[in-house]
This record gives structure tokens, sequence and C-alpha cells, in this order.
């Protein structure tokens, strides 16, 4: 598949989606500490609440509220939130400098002769403060400015008192960390994309006898599915939570000059989500297309089917759904004679699992189970949940547009970040659990990097299979073999 078809097929998929419920409905503050103001005494300049919970601030007055003093730690959940979504309306570069700038004015950091005392009672907060936005955002650190005024600031704390140094040191040294294995993560994936190949040429060129396919690899569903949990699992704990921001963001209608992240839109762990999807369904289509007999056609889509049903029972809804759409595809779901081969009463209960209708009905209750077994949870293997990705993002995306960031006297609208944050952050917690099945390098390697076929390489195997039916698939193979006969010529004459 091309580079950008991930963002191309979220596209498509958005447009199907059922429209969602009215955004004032889905606000719920279960769960929400919100009572943000016990200890600091600022009269709630600039900052709105309702029974209690912030609901609107100026956007200074939200960056003040960031900023911890002797008496007072902003709630955690205000700064994840604030942290996620301010990102609409500055940089994190410019809003770090000037979180730097409030700590060392207001705690007169930058003076000679510091008050030690006030700084021991200061200075415990403001490194928590930065170790939650390094722990949590680690990627906004990949900009130098962010760098620098991280730097600056810890390097007044420790050389203010030499006992915040180690603390400095361990928050420096997990940041690099987290950076550097980002990096890895990236060069591995360019190294797997590099490796995969779209064909148009149909498998059945080369000797049945020596073909790969799914089942030669593992015949095992419960196994496969395992292994697919791995992948699911690991492409998901490297999304930072920014990037459901990141991915929507609009002009701030209060500033002409610019757009927040128009230089660079850093959303590439999200989109490789996205293409691991696609890649998915492309390979269950390819490897149910690709046998010449029809049994053994029948026989994978009869495997692919018990793969999704173990899928659904571990909580890999997002393999789920990328198998059954695979199936979905018109050059499978055409297949009439091997489909009659096929015992479909499974298939037809995952279907229904995740029937479209009524806004992915079904499927939110079977999340909802699987949500509350994992908070019940007494192992990792029943802590997994993996939820319908695409579908993740466009709650979010509705989400976005259907309520506005900020009101009409120019406040940010921060109840409806407070929802937002909410949806980022169960993401965040299932993004953490490790995947607690034995890995198998051979299957994995298979599932990542076998060669896939184009839609219309698709097309014309299904039609080799069984023919067309009708003058618009006659018609279409005809055209396919013509662009076949004239590959292969390109390709021999060069």
């Amino acid at each position: 598949m091309a580079a950008g078809a991930g963002l191309d097929q979220l596209e498509i998929m958005l447009n199907a989606i059922q429209t969602p419920p009215d955004c004032p409905a889905m606000f719920n503050t279960s769960g929400y500490n919100r009572n943000l103001f016990q200890t600091k005494d600022d009269n709630c300049g600039g900052l709105f609440y309702n029974d209690n919970n912030l609901v609107s601030g100026s956007l200074e007055a939200l960056i003040q509220h960031l900023v911890p003093n002797v008496d007072y730690y902003p709630d955690r959940t205000y700064i994840f939130t604030f942290l996620l979504s301010s990102r609409l309306f500055i940089h994190p570069y410019e809003l770090m400098a000037k979180v730097c700038h409030l700590c060392i004015e207001q705690q007169r950091l930058s003076e000679p002769g510091a008050d030690k005392n006030r700084i021991r009672k200061i200075a415990p907060k403001i490194l928590q403060l930065l170790t939650e936005w390094t722990e949590t955002f680690p990627y906004d650190f990949r900009d130098e400015r962010m760098m620098r005024s991280l730097k600056e600031l810890m390097h007044r704390l420790s050389s203010v008192e030499e006992i915040y140094r180690k603390t400095v040191h361990q928050l420096t040294q997990n940041l690099i960390r987290k950076l550097a294995t980002l990096s890895q993560y990236e060069e591995v994936l360019a190294k797997i994309n590099a490796s995969v190949t779209d064909r148009l040429t149909v498998l059945k060129t080369k000797p049945h006898s020596i073909q790969r396919d799914v089942l030669t690899i593992c015949s095992d569903p419960y196994t496969l599915a395992q292994q697919l949990t791995h992948i699911e699992l690991e492409r998901l704990s490297y999304i930072g939570p920014e990037e459901f921001v990141q991915a929507f963001v609009q002009k701030d209608p209060l500033d002409n000059d610019k757009t927040c992240f128009n230089d660079h839109k850093k959303t590439s762990n999200l989109e490789a989500y996205v293409e691991w999807f696609n890649r998915l369904s492309y390979l269950v289509a390819t490897e149910i297309c690709m046998p010449v007999k029809k049994k053994h056609r029948a026989r994978v889509i009869e495997f692919f089917i018990d793969v999704a049903r173990e899928c659904f029972n571990i909580g890999n809804f997002n393999s789920l759904m990328a198998i059954i759409s695979g199936m979905n595809m018109s050059p499978v779901s055409r297949l009439k004679k091997t489909w009659a081969k096929v015992k479909t009463a499974k298939f037809d209960i995952l279907e229904h699992q995740m029937d479209p209708s009524s806004n992915f009905y079904n499927y939110r209750t079977a999340l909802r189970g699987a949500t509350q077994r994992s908070l019940t949870a007494h192992s990792s293997r029943e802590k997994i949940v993996i939820p319908f990705f695409s579908l993740l993002i466009k709650d979010i995306y509705f989400l976005n547009e259907g309520c506005a960031n900020r009101l009409p006297n120019g406040h940010v609208n921060f109840e409806k970040f407070w929802e937002l944050a909410k949806q980022v952050s169960e993401f965040m917690t299932w993004k953490l659990v490790e995947c607690p099945f034995e890995r198998d390098r051979k299957i994995l390697q298979y599932l990542l990097t076998a060669p896939v076929f184009s839609e219309d390489a698709l097309y014309l195997a299904s039609y080799e299979s069984e023919g067309p039916e009708n003058h618009i698939e006659k018609d279409r193979w005809k055209t396919l073999r013509y662009i076949l006969v004239f590959f292969l010529f390109v390709k021999l004459d060069s």
C-alpha cells in the first residue's frame, strides 16, 4: 500500500460512521477530581467554574494555573488535560518557555541570594511537574527549543540546591532513554516498510509447491491471535497522547498568523498504526485469494474466522475488525463457490458483534465489558483491551468537530477538553499493558513483511479463482490482464 494510504483509508471510514451523539451529552465528570483550587488563593482570576468544576478560562490564566507555588500543586488530571489540549492554542516549546519564566520569576530563582527554605518547598513541586510532562508527553522534547528551556530550569534548581542534582539527572536520563527508544522504533518501522513490496502479479505464477502462506507458517488460530496482539500492543505503546489532538489541529481563530503544528504535524505513530490495520486487512484478503484450489481457500477463510474469534476473546478488537474487513473486501466476498464450502455461523456472530449500526452499539457494549474485566484483572492476559482504533479516532474527531475550542468571550472551552482528556487517558491505560504471550519471531516476521496484493491484484486473483459473472466483471478482468501483461513486458524489457 502507498505510504499515505493509512490516513486516506481513515478518511473514507470517517465518512461511513454513524452520526455521533450530541457533544453536550458526552460530558461526564465521573472519575475526575476537578476541585483544583482548594489550596490556591488566586481569586479564580480569568477562570470560570460550574459546581466547583473548571469549565473555561483565558489561556494565560490556564497557564498560570499549571505552575506550582509554595502552597499549591495542580491536580494531575488538570496537568494532563491542559498539556494535552494546550497545543491547539500554543506550541509546546512556547508553553514550556512561559512555564519556565513563571517558575524562575515567581519563585525568584534568578536572585543571587535566593531563600533556600523557600526553594526547598517549591523545587520538588517544579521537578514533579517536569517529571509528569516528560513522562506523559516525551515526544514534545524532540524539539531542541523544549530541551533548552527544560535544561535551563533544571540547571537553576540544581545549582541553588545540590540535593536536587540527582533527581534532575534521573529525569534527564529517563527522557533520553524514551526518545532513543522511539528513534529505534522508527528505524525498525522504516526497515519493515522497505522490505514490503506490493505485487500486481498473481502468485499463481509461482509453483504452488513452494508458495508460502499463513497456514504453512502457523496453523493454530490462538497462536496467530497472540502474535497479532503482540504487534498491536507494541504499536499502541508508541502512540503519544498528543497525536490524537495534533491529527485534527485547526487554525486558532484568535491567531491570524499561525496554525499550531503547521510546520511539523507529529502524528507518525498514529498513522503507522492505522496503516497496520490496512495491511492486516489486505493480508487476510491476499491469503484468501491466493490459493489455486477452492478447498484450500475455504480452509483459509475458516482459519481466519477462528483467529478473529480468538482475538475477540483476548480483547484485541482492532485485529478482529481488520480480519473482518479483509473478508468483506469485494474480491473476497464475490467468491461465492468458495464461501459455499465455509461454515459461516461463527463469522456471522463476529460480524454481529462489530455491526456498525446504532453507532457500533454491539462493539461498544463488548468494549465496556472488556474494560470492566481489565479494571478488576489480576493478570496481564485479562488486562488486554485493544480498541477498534479507527473508531476511537472518529469519536475524538467528532468531539473535536462538534464542540468549539473557544467560547464567544475568547476563553478556552475547558469543559470540552475534560471529555477529550478522559477518552485519551483511557487509551493511555490500555497501551501500558505488557503482552503476556510468548513471541514467535517467524510468525511476527511473516505478519509484518509478507507481500500483500494491491486492490487490482486482489481482483485479478479473484477472477482467476472464480471467473467473472457479468459484463462489468469481464471488462475489468480484461483490463487487469492487459495491465499485467504490460507490466511483465516492461519488467522483462528493463
